[in-house]
């Protein structure tokens, strides 16, 4: 058949990769198919949308309709796909088929919400779209009181943004410190302070058993008995790969679509990016190995194989009350740790044991400034 790219997915990754092609191929049709509406927004935007008082339609950079005719796409929104047949090389629709010479799945992660106890599971709100934040903006707004279940680098972001908002937070995690798969305990504890210190109820080694609705409020018990009273239950406890129609494919998955080093899953004409991807044994859910991703990918589509080469990423936590970059093996307990602290905030470095080696870093506040030279000293991914 000619030649034409199908990607399923709109989020970041998928318009990543629309915009990388165009840079480089004008002619080869593109279809876009979305199960939502196609806008273009800036989805770690949604952390701080509470402080800004911002509406879901406040995000959008540009509409669906606009951004396929700057890029020069056929849109599908509000589009879910039944089925791939990788053999014939098509995409099943309700309505029609669509036939593809190359396939890009960029279908994203969803919210993991385990299966609590309780008769209001339902009611546990999540924000990893436009679209969720867009069904419970109203919620939020007339809330006074909001519990977050998570305290990872979402978690930790929302539960700021919420309480810079005037709203009475509390945030809960099974770990014992905060932003435990990111950060160092000892900076983890001064993240942990800061937030009590502004009036976060912060409850760590706390595990939910139960969500229920008593009247106007939910009651959230945990497993020492306690119970917190909120409006509303925001879930940020991690993102599942959606690889659901991978393996109704036969594509070969396991946290995410495994895919090797040109991106390409084990069906031929096949490929995966963005969070649902698994690239060397890794889901790589941050904006910098995704970007660099989908340039890689488009390069390859259109007749240039190129792998995909990740340097050291860097992550920027947006917690307003402790700014932090951070990259490298931060949580490893082998490490060696270097700290300095002074009134512009903290650099810490981990080094290898009995070594000069650098393995990752952490710096806050002011002395954010630092980040980019620590990480050009790091080894690539």
């Amino acid at each position: 058949m000619d030649k034409h790219i199908v990607v399923i997915g709109s989020g970041f990754a998928a318009y990543q990769l629309v915009k990388s092609l165009r840079k480089i191929d004008n002619e080869t049709p593109v279809t876009v198919i979305t199960a939502d509406s196609g806008d273009d927004y800036s989805k770690p935007e949604l952390s701080h949308v509470f402080s800004r008082k911002q509406t879901a339609s406040d995000l959008i950079k540009q509409s669906a309709k606009d951004f396929a005719n700057a890029y020069s796409f056929e849109l599908l929104a509000y589009t879910r796909v039944q089925s791939i047949d990788t053999e014939a090389k098509t995409v099943q629709l309700a309505d029609k088929t669509v036939s593809y010479s190359e396939l890009v799945l960029a279908t994203g992660a969803s919210s993991f919400v385990p299966p609590f106890d309780g008769n209001a599971t339902d009611e546990i709100v999540t924000l990893n779209s436009l679209g969720e934040y867009a069904s419970h903006q109203d919620k939020i707004a007339t809330a006074k009181s909001v519990l977050i279940l998570g305290a990872g680098l979402i978690g930790t972001e929302i539960a700021m943004d919420l309480a810079e908002a005037g709203k009475q937070v509390a945030i809960c995690d099974r770990a014992g410190s905060i932003m435990p798969t990111l950060l160092p305990s000892f900076m983890g504890a001064e993240v942990f302070q800061t937030m009590t210190e502004k009036g976060v109820d912060v409850k760590l080694s706390s595990a939910v058993t139960g969500v229920n609705r008593h009247h106007q409020q939910l009651l959230v018990q945990f497993n020492n008995q306690s119970i917190i009273e909120a409006d509303v239950v925001i879930a940020a406890m991690g993102l599942k790969p959606n690889i659901s129609l991978a393996k109704q494919a036969n594509i070969a998955v396991n946290q995410g679509i495994i895919v090797d080093e040109f991106l390409k899953t084990s069906a031929n004409g096949v490929y995966a990016l963005g969070d649902c991807a698994e690239l060397g044994g890794k889901i790589r859910a941050f904006l910098q190995p995704t970007m660099l991703s989908a340039m890689a990918l488009a390069k390859t589509l259109s007749g240039n194989p190129t792998p995909v080469r990740l340097p050291a990423s860097l992550v920027k936590a947006k917690t307003p009350w402790f700014p932090l970059n951070l990259s490298g093996q931060t949580t490893r307990s082998d490490v060696s740790w270097e700290i300095t602290q002074d009134s512009d905030g903290y650099i810490a470095k981990a080094f290898e044991q009995d070594s000069e080696t650098l393995v990752g870093f952490v710096v806050s506040h002011e002395q954010q400034k630092a980040a980019f030279p620590l990480l050009r000293q790091l080894p690539a991914e």
